[in-house]
């Protein structure tokens, strides 16, 4: 099981650094990272939670991301690679809409939506590759 979970991990950190270098360097391509902090300002809102620094929206929300994917990966792309990164690419497509949230960031034109979807699958074959490494 210990396996699973690292292969995920490594499958969601390949994630979020392929997102974080692709974001930061092009125009015209997802902004994940904005609906999750988007997400976690609402279920924060109400609570004794201060995450008024952007720094520390960005930081919980990518250590959210990371634990979040990782396990999902863990449990769904070690047997099911493609097929789990393509569930979960257009689950973050899909869903902020329906969820309340602002889904521009992963969903405002055709080219947005086909990357967001590629990075999930992108990295669910890393889940695989490095769990077939290592079991």
């Amino acid at each position: 099981m210990y396996k699973k979970i690292l292969a995920g991990l490594g499958g969601a950190l390949a994630l979020n650094i392929l997102h974080e270098i692709v974001r930061k360097n092009f125009e015209n391509v997802p902004h994940i990272n904005e609906v999750g902090e988007e997400a976690l300002t609402k279920i924060t809102d109400k609570t004794n939670i201060d995450l008024s620094d952007k720094d520390h929206i960005y930081a919980a929300t990518l250590a959210g991301d990371i634990i979040g994917n990782g396990l999902y990966y863990a449990s769904t792309a070690t047997t099911h690679d493609v097929t789990s990164g393509l569930l979960m690419g257009i689950a973050t497509v899909a869903l902020p809409k329906t969820l309340g949230l602002d889904d521009k960031p992963v969903a405002e034109n055709n080219q947005i939506k086909a990357m967001t979807i590629g990075y999930y699958v992108f990295g669910a074959l890393i889940t695989k590759f490095i769990y077939d490494k290592i079991k």
